[in-house]
């Protein structure tokens, strides 16, 4: 695990000349270090330089630093991530002279072997670049669901590329446009989608997505991994549960493979609870740290469940204060350190448990991709209960409506009062629209708006079945918004997460999975559940859903008051043109007077501004 960086010239162009370049990539590299403290290289010739910052996890010695280059000096290769079927490749080419253990250099003998095909064979999660001298061409790849970052920008016929956006900005004369469209997708979803990025510059590698620049200046595209052409494919014949089991313990067997101590986040609920359980299984449970998250607000504190189950499991266990000092700790660290706006408060205690798990481990696993591979989200209930609400009469609806909105606001965590307003308030609109306005922000409410972020053809594309809605937030909200999270938050901490649900072998089977296997009735994870009563009590297994999340409602209020009222300050708003400033100013009066509950809102609202304070000063 690494951060990346470097810069390109196919045509073989000096980049400005080669002391220029190195300052350049030199500086890259510091503002990546943080993901990768352990090891720095770089290696530089005319018109190429590739660089990493690598956190040691497979193979200790700094022979297994990179970038690696075959024997022949031919290839040149960066990766951040971990090839799990890396044994398998080593057997395959056991006459290719490795110089490591390293699971990353046996990329290259298979790209030797079998050129781009064969990038299609890694089973891992991975950001990697790769230059090949005597095709002239490199090649950016990222892993199928994007839980490794690779971002690159081109400018003056060179392609620069690193693991985050920070890097980038240090290249010289790099415009820092900000990009309309994505800002328009960040105030209605909370993330902005691949490829953009804020910046009009610098623009993301697909997930499942290979990127060949050649040295005519072409860019080439190549998709070796669509979740579409699997989803909902299996016939149903095959057990569903015994399979699963299988394939839950190998995933997780192949994930806590690693040279230095391995943890896991945990809740206490389901998802997390079975990767505890089964690393446990795999490593002996004195060998496995979990971390879980401990609130003063009782509505938000799961820490007593997190407690239970890693005594039931004989875990090492550790309960991290996610306080309002610690919040607002972790709040100046993720707005100053990571160059993107994630709008999901999430963000912080996650930092915080990976602050406080690098003291022991370096590898921690986290439960992304259950909800969406499995079904876990009310929001897939509620497009179950749409038709039966739609079917009354008119006046009972908007009885039922008025009705609801009488009620007062609650600061309580995820409450039947807020699920409830959030259903009616977008229940009659089309099942695809109204999910991404379940899961938006709140603050895009026209559909110029919409139109503005282009949520109109994803919005075509996602067809009429309420049951794409699992492929539909596997391709958005978990790729583009959960596992930006994940990775930055814990990433800051120089720590490697690893998401075993979303294992090659795993997330197909589930994707392909029909969908009355994962959602019966109300019932959402069906098969997931049934599948870990081998491992879990059944108190455990049908836990109501919860989730990580912040009591930001009562913040705004209370200890984040000062900041609120600085960033969203209605002059300072107007100056930047960027937000509504009536229209926030509205939601603030009603959310301070508890006459609503507008976290949602408020939250991307403070996000943006941080972020436009840190990485786009003159526009703040």
């Amino acid at each position: 695990m690494c951060g990346i960086y470097g810069a390109v010239s196919p045509g073989g162009g000096l980049l400005g000349g080669s002391a220029a370049l190195e300052e350049t990539l030199a500086g890259m590299g510091s503002a990546l270090r943080h993901r990768g403290p352990d090891g720095h290289a770089l290696r530089v010739q005319a018109g190429v330089g590739l660089g990493t910052e690598r956190l040691r996890i497979v193979d200790l010695d700094p022979r297994a630093d990179q970038p690696f280059t075959s024997p022949d000096g031919r290839l040149w290769l960066a990766c951040n991530g971990e090839i799990y079927n890396a044994p398998e490749l080593r057997r395959r080419y056991r006459d290719y002279p490795f110089v490591s253990r390293s699971d990353v250099e046996t990329i290259l003998p298979l790209y030797r072997d079998r050129g781009l095909a064969g990038l299609a064979e890694l089973d891992g999660m991975f950001g990697l670049a790769l230059w090949d001298s005597v095709e002239r061409r490199l090649i950016l790849a990222r892993d199928r669901a994007g839980e490794k970052p690779l971002f690159y920008a081109r400018l003056e016929g060179a392609v620069w590329f690193s693991s985050e956006v920070q890097a980038l900005l240090g290249v010289p004369r790099l415009p820092r446009d900000l990009d309309e469209v994505a800002l328009a997708q960040f105030l209605a979803l909370g993330y902005v989608l691949e490829p953009r990025t804020l910046f009009t510059a610098v623009r993301r590698v697909e997930a499942g997505t290979f990127l060949c620049f050649s040295q005519d200046g072409e860019e080439d595209r190549v998709r070796y991994w669509d979740p579409a052409q699997i989803a909902g494919i299996a016939s149903g014949s095959e057990p569903a549960v015994p399979r699963l089991r299988s394939l839950l313990e190998v995933a997780v067997a192949k994930q806590v493979v690693a040279d230095v101590p391995v943890g896991v986040f945990t809740s206490g609920g389901l998802d997390s609870s079975i990767l505890a359980a089964l690393a446990a299984r795999s490593l002996g449970a004195e060998r496995v740290h979990t971390y879980s998250a401990r609130f003063t607000a009782p509505s938000y504190d799961e820490s007593a469940w997190a407690v239970r189950v890693a005594g039931q499991l004989g875990t090492r266990h550790v309960e991290v204060p996610c306080d309002e000092p610690a919040l607002m700790e972790a709040w100046t660290a993720v707005t100053e350190g990571i160059a993107e706006p994630l709008a999901d408060p999430a963000t912080l205690p996650v930092y915080l448990l990976a602050r406080a798990a690098r003291e022991e481990v370096k590898v921690i696993l986290s439960g992304e991709g259950a909800d969406e591979l499995f079904g876990g989200y009310p929001t897939y209930l509620g497009h179950r209960l749409a038709p039966w609400f739609l079917g009354l009469p008119g006046p009972l609806r908007r009885g039922l409506s008025a009705g609801l909105a009488r009620l007062p606001a609650s600061g309580r965590k995820v409450t039947v009062e807020y699920l409830l307003k959030r259903f009616l308030a977008e229940a009659e609109r089309p099942w695809a629209e109204r999910h991404l306005r379940w899961f938006g922000t709140g603050l895009v409410r026209d559909r110029a708006g919409w139109e503005r972020a282009g949520l109109d053809t994803l919005l075509a594309e996602a067809g009429s079945d309420p049951a794409a809605a699992l492929l539909l937030d596997y391709r958005t909200y978990l790729r583009d918004g959960l596992l930006v999270k994940v990775d930055r938050a814990t990433m800051l901490c120089s720590i490697e997460a690893r998401a075993p649900y979303l294992d090659r072998d795993l997330s197909a089977f589930a994707l392909a999975l029909p969908i009355g296997e994962k959602i019966r009735g109300l019932e959402g994870k069906r098969v997931l559940k049934r599948a870990a009563l081998a491992w879990l009590p059944r108190e455990v297994v049908h836990r109501r859903k919860r989730g990580l999340s912040v009591p930001v409602a009562g913040w705004i209020n209370g200890g984040l008051a000062p900041e609120v009222d600085r960033l969203l300050a209605p002059e300072r708003l107007r100056r930047q043109g960027l937000l509504d400033a009536a229209l926030v100013g509205r939601l603030l009066a009603e959310h301070r007077t508890g006459r609503a509950n507008h976290a949602r809102p408020l939250w991307a609202a403070l996000i943006l501004g941080r972020w436009l304070e840190s990485w786009l000063p003159e526009r703040a």
